[in-house]
């Protein structure tokens, strides 16, 4: 069905019986032509980010970064009224699956298996290209970016998979009970797909650079610890001696037992646990009960790990942030310097 204005009638100027009607464009005022432009240029600003976007581990350049950079950019090109200088913009969208990361772009990869190590953590595999690998340097983090009850989140995690890994690469995730990441988390199913980008972070570890690695982790703050452990234990050329602490409640809890183990069996790695809720040795393997600790890890036992290191260590620490602001007041209390520690 057709309908006409009232000036289009029978007689008039315009009208026609026939139901193929052309009627003429009236040309737009040059307000009209203003409120377009302006209209259009709108539909080109940046939008600005919920906070719920920021990771908050500090990454550069975090999604306000390029958010503030995009922003000028377009208020450049607005006051030049040139939309050809927007052709260069890049925004955090997600690409499908690239054999490279980008620190600005999110990139999608494919889920290939999911293991529940935990009642609330998970171990995830994501495949790679072909024998691609991540190209991280051992330590570093990505940013995984999800979407909850209709927010954009994104959160900092460690691959734990080896740097020299072909194909794949692999994540640690502890879910929290009222967490949006965590939901979302909780939601994959192999086969589904998760956008990621980076890589972020300033350690980056070299072969021999310090005589004894001193590792604090707390929880899943035992991560970034994983591919720097296989970095020296798979360099034959690497002599730096590890002393790794992992931190947990129980010892069910303890994430990578098996990883951890046999690490340990390497003549310049040993492996001491802290487990907070444990009373008794007695219900531990006889493996792990005489390098265990119970109770909390604290500026006596702090003082006992530094004196013990077989070369003045280099301390890196990991977990919750109430966690690391301790770990740096014992390891200065101890006598090391804030150059002598990093905290992830």
């Amino acid at each position: 069905m057709f309908f006409f204005s009232q000036a289009d009638k029978e007689g008039e100027p315009g009208y026609s019986s026939c139901p193929f009607v052309h009627i003429a464009q009236v040309p737009l005022t040059m307000d009209q032509q203003e409120d377009n432009d302006a209209e259009g240029w709108l539909q080109l600003k940046p939008v600005e980010p919920l906070p719920s976007q920021c990771c908050g581990s500090g990454c550069s350049p975090c999604v306000f970064d390029l958010y503030s950079r995009d922003l000028e950019r377009w208020e450049a090109a607005r006051a030049r009224n040139d939309r050809s200088l927007l052709s260069g913009k890049q925004s955090p969208e997600t690409q499908s699956c690239s054999t490279k990361l980008s620190l600005e772009t999110f990139l999608a990869f494919r889920i290939s298996a999911i293991e529940k190590l935990t009642k609330d953590t998970y171990h995830v595999r994501f495949t790679l290209p072909g024998n691609s690998q991540l190209g991280l340097h051992p330590g570093q983090h990505l940013i995984l970016r999800g979407v909850a009850d209709g927010l954009e989140i994104q959160r900092a995690y460690t691959p734990i998979s080896p740097v020299t890994a072909e194909g794949y690469f692999e994540v640690l995730i502890k879910c929290y009970q009222t967490g949006l990441m965590s939901r979302y988390v909780e939601s994959w199913r192999t086969g589904d797909t998760a956008s990621w980008r980076g890589p972020f972070g300033s350690f980056l570890y070299e072969p021999n650079k310090y005589g004894e690695l001193l590792m604090l982790a707390a929880g899943t703050g035992l991560a970034p610890m994983v591919p720097i452990l296989h970095s020296i234990t798979d360099n034959a050329d690497d002599e730096t001696f590890v002393t790794l602490v992992g931190c947990f409640k129980t010892f069910e809890s303890i994430y990578l037992k098996t990883f951890l183990q046999e690490q340990a069996r390497f003549w310049n790695v040993r492996t001491f646990f802290v487990l907070s809720q444990e009373v008794s040795p007695e219900q531990l393997p006889w493996s792990f009960s005489e390098k265990t600790h119970f109770g909390r890890l604290g500026q006596e036992l702090v003082n006992e790990l530094v004196a013990c290191c077989r070369r003045k260590p280099f301390t890196l620490v990991c977990g919750p942030s109430a966690f690391t602001e301790d770990m740096a007041r014992c390891l200065l209390s101890a006598g090391l310097t804030e150059d002598s520690y990093f905290l992830f």
